[in-house]
């Protein structure tokens, strides 16, 4: 099972915000207090919003987020640990991005496949680079556009069997977005992600 919702662009029209009905839980996760640190900030004031101090692994969700590239490539960083504790993810996301998007998954729309495992059963790929390895420019939108795509996923998205993602995920992990190869600042990746939290989770 899988499913895709695309993250409007600047010229489609954006959904108007919704409250979270049920308990939803973003768990923002780092190894390094640097991150750590700047999650903390991004945490206040969102009670749905909480920090871990370790791997995403380490948390009992039931989807994490891979902020992979456009391609599914799953080779580097947190999506190398993936890859090795569920062997057959990487092949499961390239065949998605093939499947909904013809090869590329654009920045600012997300996928959601199985992991085969009991928990977390998900994960959740948004790009945050076109190519892999990629360094991304200090002013980019990136993180904002990949915590973006999956929260209107987790808020609007369908699996093929018509139950809404919201019905099957009530806790995500996320590592930092764009923090590893993409050279993103801990601070800047913690302040989009909280945007695109505000933005989606309107009113809560």
């Amino acid at each position: 099972m899988l499913e895709t919702v695309t993250a409007d662009s600047e010229t489609e029209t954006a959904a108007a915000p919704r409250p979270v009905s049920g308990a939803l839980e973003l768990v923002l996760c780092a190894v390094s207090e640097p991150l750590a640190a700047a999650w903390d900030t991004a945490a206040e004031g969102r009670p749905q919003l909480r920090v871990h101090r370790g791997s995403v692994l380490d948390v009992a969700a039931h989807a994490v987020v891979s902020p992979a590239n456009s391609y599914g490539y799953m080779r580097g960083g947190i999506d190398a640990t993936y890859t090795h504790v569920f062997p057959a993810i990487e092949q499961r996301v390239r065949s998605a991005v093939l499947a909904y998007h013809g090869g590329e998954l654009p920045v600012g729309e997300a996928l959601i496949v199985p992991t085969g495992a009991g928990r977390p059963g998900w994960l959740i790929t948004a790009p945050t680079m076109r190519e892999p390895a990629q360094t991304l420019a200090a002013e980019t939108v990136h993180p904002y556009l990949a915590a973006r795509a999956v929260f209107r996923l987790w808020r609007d998205g369908a699996l093929d069997d018509g139950r809404p993602v919201r019905s099957v995920v009530s806790t995500i992990a996320t590592p930092g977005l764009g923090t590893g190869v993409g050279g993103v600042p801990p601070e800047v990746c913690a302040r989009q992600v909280a945007a695109a939290w505000d933005a989606v989770f309107a009113d809560n």
